[in-house]
């Protein structure tokens, strides 16, 4: 028999919180990809590494888990109870592997091809139980996703975060993201910062949704018979339930309010001017208005495709549940696949409306199926999200190059593949790229892909970025009319960054060039403006990227995005355990 594809493994659907109506933790199984794992478990892209930095402990490695090349290896949590997975270091190890892989599968999917880690190595380390702290986050410098774990109140018992669905799901979209726009994490604008961390609550929503059976039991506990009652999957009742809420069991925890949740961004009222108020300049706030447009998309197309359903206040429970899990997969693909469509540097959340609908474009041109680009245009709209382009044809997608480039000096094949070839490409048209030929300038990434074009055939396309930096001095920004911030010294060094992501088509042709110049004045002003009012240029300040000092200032609150400049660098620093005179 062919070597088996895939295998099977216990998870708790959402996290150890969510019980089935006999008070059992409501659980499901997921396919991942199969692979012959070793100890701990080890595998090709994700490696446990079980340590606890509080105690001290290093965990015993989990036992080689059941490997089988013939058929779908036996899920060895499978029959334990709620008790034994829940005081089981290994299945929590399994479980977080699990989800991390299948976060991983999810992502290689949508995009047609391998997608490696931002550092330089195949394999991410995954600490379980990284330490005594209600905190979870992904660490480049060590390579690692490390999950945390607090004492419940009361009970003696802990929450595990290693044992939440959603927040593996979460950390593992940093991390993923990372590897695709590593520049994402550079200092640049509060929507740059958000992005992030609103594209990692995304993708673990979206996977949730995906999973048909819990669905159905959140949806329909009880369960009797093949119709459920037609309200509860109406967009209000979708709102408020559990799949739409992150972190339920640390929101609970936290605030000590039953049903709580650390999110739930899809609650936020519509609203054209979040992205002014200063409250939404904290990246998850932030996040949250991109959340809150896509998530109540997804809401408004499933709901919209289940009307036909609904008879005498009733509707079948098995066609719901797969019309849910369908559109939140194809959803979830076309957000993925719309990285490849976004600038390398200075993301706004425009311009990832432009590369979501263009994304959607591309996959089904004349969006009968869904229908997701007028509802996606609808809710940016609602939100205040203007998309970049006005698209020829197509409202918010973006357009094709408009300027004639030479390829009469490179080679068709090598582009494909050499970034050295592909720098010569851009070399000679960078007039038409608009680059600083004073900036130094380098290929990021040059990433074969296959697609499925409109007409059903497989499409080979390229996928290419590129850098532009430049440092100078602050008393020459006015030979590129770019604004100083008043206060600046004019001897502080910044950099300008700039770039393109392109899109080659299968002969080479330049698709789609995406992305914003150091030439582009209006946004290298506003992003310098909001770095120096933010202490970015401070000493130590480049720790504020560090997404542990991000998630912890979001717990505690400290961090205020209407403080002073000197405040938020006194925060910045007491958050990452430092000490710093203002004066």
């Amino acid at each position: 028999m062919p070597y088996f594809p895939t295998r099977k493994v216990t998870i708790f659907a959402k996290d150890a919180s969510v019980r089935t109506p006999a008070g059992d933790i409501l659980r499901t199984q997921i396919e991942i990809p199969n692979e012959t794992l070793g100890a701990g478990p080890r595998g090709y892209r994700v490696q446990v590494a079980d340590f606890d930095a509080s105690t001290g402990k290093l965990y015993k490695t989990m036992a080689e888990p059941p490997n089988r090349s013939n058929g779908m290896p036996p899920d060895p949590f499978e029959d334990k109870s709620d008790d034994e997975l829940l005081n089981s270091p290994d299945f929590h190890a399994m479980s977080a592997y699990a989800v991390v892989m299948r976060t991983l599968a999810r992502f290689e999917h949508a995009l047609g091809r391998r997608v490696a880690w931002a550092f330089p190595g195949h394999q991410i380390q995954l600490a379980p139980h990284a330490f005594a702290d209600a905190n979870a986050f992904y660490s480049p410098d060590d390579q690692a996703l490390m999950f945390g774990y607090f004492p419940k109140a009361g009970d003696g018992r802990h929450v595990f975060s290693c044992l939440a669905h959603d927040i593996v799901a979460h950390e593992t979209t940093h991390a993923l993201l990372d590897g695709l726009r590593q520049r994402y994490t550079d200092p640049s604008s509060p929507e740059q910062a958000g992005f992030h961390e609103g594209f990692a609550d995304i993708v673990a929503l979206l996977s949730m949704f995906s999973l048909g059976k819990v669905v159905e039991r959140v949806l329909d506990p009880a369960q009797i018979g093949p119709k459920m009652k037609a309200k509860n999957v109406g967009p209000e009742a979708l709102r408020n339930s559990i799949l739409t809420g992150l972190g339920k069991e640390f929101g609970e925890e936290l605030s000590g309010i039953r049903g709580d949740v650390l999110r739930r961004s899809v609650n936020l009222e519509p609203g054209v001017d979040y992205l002014h108020e200063e409250e939404f300049e904290e990246p998850h706030r932030r996040g949250e208005v991109l959340v809150a447009a896509i998530i109540n998309a997804f809401l408004e197309v499933w709901s919209h495709r289940l009307q036909a359903l609904k008879h005498d206040g009733e509707i079948d429970r098995q066609r719901t549940v797969e019309e849910g899990a369908d559109v939140a997969d194809h959803l979830l693909t076309i957000c993925v696949r719309a990285l490849d469509y976004c600038p390398p540097t200075d993301l706004q959340f425009c311009d990832f409306a432009s590369a979501l609908l263009t994304a959607d474009w591309e996959m089904y041109p004349k969006d009968q199926k869904y229908r997701f680009r007028r509802h996606l245009r609808q809710s940016f709209q609602a939100y205040g999200i203007k998309p970049t382009s006005d698209g020829k044809g197509e409202m918010g997608t973006w357009d094709p190059p408009d300027t004639k480039m030479r390829y009469d000096r490179t080679h068709f094949a090598e582009m494909q593949r050499d970034p050295n070839e592909l720098f010569r490409f851009l070399w000679e048209n960078r007039k038409a790229f608009k680059m600083h030929d004073g900036a130094y300038t380098r290929v990021l990434s040059v990433r074969p892909c296959i697609r499925v074009g409109g007409d059903g055939f497989a499409l080979h396309e390229t996928a290419v970025e590129y850098l532009q930096l430049l440092k100078i001095r602050a008393n020459e920004l006015a030979q590129l009319d770019i604004r100083k911030p008043p206060a600046m010294p004019g001897t502080q060094e910044v950099t300008l960054y700039g770039g393109n992501a392109l899109i080659l088509d299968q002969y080479g042709q330049v698709k789609y060039s995406i992305g914003n110049s150091i030439f582009n004045a209006e946004t290298q002003s506003s992003r310098l403006e909001y770095l120096w009012e933010h202490a970015f240029f401070s000493p130590g300040s480049t720790k504020l990227q560090r997404f542990a000092a991000m998630h912890r200032v979001r717990a505690t609150g400290r961090f205020s995005s209407g403080a002073s400049r000197e405040a938020n660098w006194a925060v910045a620093a007491a958050v990452n355990g430092e000490t710093h005179n203002a004066d």
